[in-house]
């Protein structure tokens, strides 16, 4: 370990605990601490030590990395746990949290038996970072106070992001904007997955100036998501973002409705104009056909799919979590006429200027695809069962339909899952850094509000068999209507 490293290593034990001791102390320490963990995800890698880094690498995680985020999560999560605000539990099993260890132990069992093994580790703790931000998440929200915390953070970073995307475009002149994430599609994705949180914000019983301040968030989104000239970006964000309003707002036609819808679609209008000689170019350049049909086409999407049946035929449990690369460039590509370097060819740490020189396969551009070929169908099956138990406790807040913020944040949280779910059926970016600990955040706060609102429900049905818990009940203020 070199000195770096191990005074980064001192260096991030003595924060997590000084983070601790403040935060248990002091709740608005708690809450700021939150704030910044929430809004400094998407720059986490730029705020990280990788340690043991095998940059040369392309996989999904080229180190054990631990940034400021990490810090700040583990002090949330200790002091939640240590220093409970009064009247709530320490501790409550949140939902989801079975199946995502489950899926974590299959890939220690995976990486146990695959080759190379220290690939698989780096995406290990990786996994291990989003579960202690999933946790963070699920024990610090427990009222709508914390959830405008959450909204405030976020709207933060994509107002922050949107300023960016903004100077990339009119001073850097760039065709396709990344914001802080260095690539439009990570940029594309990120914005999908948070863009219906403020709908459903704005829409809510929350604070008057923090709806506004969604508003405003969703505009500055709307508005690099059409920069990006993503493909799939785009339209995935005009659905989610669609079936969030549609999820949220009352149907009842006002003046005020027809003055809004009239006011967002002139400025869309405008903006598309704006760009539409970028658009068309992007949507005429390269067909669907092309793309996944086209068998001569280099590292299309289609040739990632086809990449990983070769790999399943192959290997039924796959070729070893985030060895992809390592086993496409060694003996997968040239199946299929694609011929990579080989990594157990490199004797040396190649400089970083020299990578590109090197000739390494991507990962797949398809999150399924890349998942069943480190992990084998075994593995897919059981990543889609986590899948599916998130969007279960997100369907459960599309009814009633209420304008309590515990409820409908709930609602913004499903359609940004969606939209991170539609955009990883063309992309792996899910698991980079910024985007994996941001949607862990997320989930976690899904998981409080599915707790809450069961045991709401669980107070109402005692209360009905009880005259005394039914008066009980009358003197409760609930926190999920």
């Amino acid at each position: 370990m070199e000195a770096k490293d191990l005074i980064g290593f001192c260096l991030f034990f003595g924060a997590t605990l000084a983070g601790a001791v403040a935060t248990g102390f002091s709740l608005r320490a708690r809450d700021a601490v939150f704030f910044l963990m929430i809004a400094l995800a998407a720059i986490s890698y730029k705020l990280d030590v990788n340690f043991h880094s095998h940059y040369w690498y392309r996989g999904t995680t080229r180190g054990f990395e631990f940034s400021l985020v990490d810090i700040l999560a583990w002090s949330v999560l200790i002091s939640s746990f240590l220093f409970p605000r009064a009247g709530e539990p320490r501790w409550f099993w949140p939902g989801g949290l079975g199946l995502m260890l489950l899926f974590f132990l299959y890939a220690c069992g995976n990486v146990v038996f695959s080759d190379p093994k220290i690939y698989g580790v780096f995406e290990l703790s990786k996994m291990l970072r989003g579960i202690l931000i999933f946790l963070a998440a699920a024990m610090f929200v427990r009222s709508e106070r914390e959830l405008a915390i959450l909204v405030f953070a976020l709207g933060c970073a994509i107002c922050f992001e949107g300023v960016i995307a903004l100077k990339q475009r009119l001073l850097g002149g760039l065709y396709r904007v990344s914001g802080t994430l260095d690539d439009p599609n990570s940029f594309s994705l990120y914005l999908c997955t948070i863009a219906p949180v403020f709908v459903a914000a704005a829409t809510s019983t929350l604070p008057k100036w923090l709806r506004w301040f969604s508003v405003v968030a969703l505009a500055a989104a709307t508005v690099s998501i059409v920069l990006t000239i993503s493909r799939a970006g785009i339209p995935i964000f005009a659905f989610v973002v669609l079936g969030a309003t549609v999820g949220c707002v009352s149907w009842r036609i006002t003046a005020k409705k027809l003055i809004a819808i009239a006011l967002i679609s002139l400025c869309l209008i405008g903006l598309i104009y704006k760009s539409w000689n970028l658009l068309a170019y992007r949507y005429t350049h390269d067909t669907l056909e092309s793309e996944y049909l086209d068998t001569t086409k280099f590292e299309s999407r289609g040739y990632f799919l086809r990449l990983a049946k070769v790999i399943t035929d192959d290997r039924f449990f796959g070729v070893g979590l985030n060895n992809w690369s390592y086993w496409v460039s060694k003996k997968y590509g040239v199946q299929l006429g694609t011929p990579y370097e080989d990594y157990d060819d490199l004797t040396y740490a190649p400089s970083k200027q020299a990578l590109p020189s090197f000739h390494y396969a991507a990962p797949a551009h398809n999150l399924a695809a890349l998942t069943a070929g480190e992990l084998g169908l075994p593995g897919l099956l059981l990543f889609a069962l986590v899948w599916l138990r998130w969007f279960q406790m997100g369907v459960s807040f599309l009814w009633p339909r209420v304008p309590d913020a515990m409820h409908r944040l709930g609602i913004g949280i499903f359609f940004g899952l969606t939209g991170a779910f539609l955009q990883s059926l063309t992309e792996w970016v899910f698991r980079q850094e910024h985007i994996y600990l941001t949607f862990h955040a997320m989930v976690g706060t899904l998981a409080s509000l599915y707790w809450m609102k069961r045991k709401h429900k669980q107070r109402e049905t005692e209360a009905l068999e009880s005259p005394e818990r039914e008066e009980q009940l009358m003197q409760y203020e609930p926190v999920v209507v």
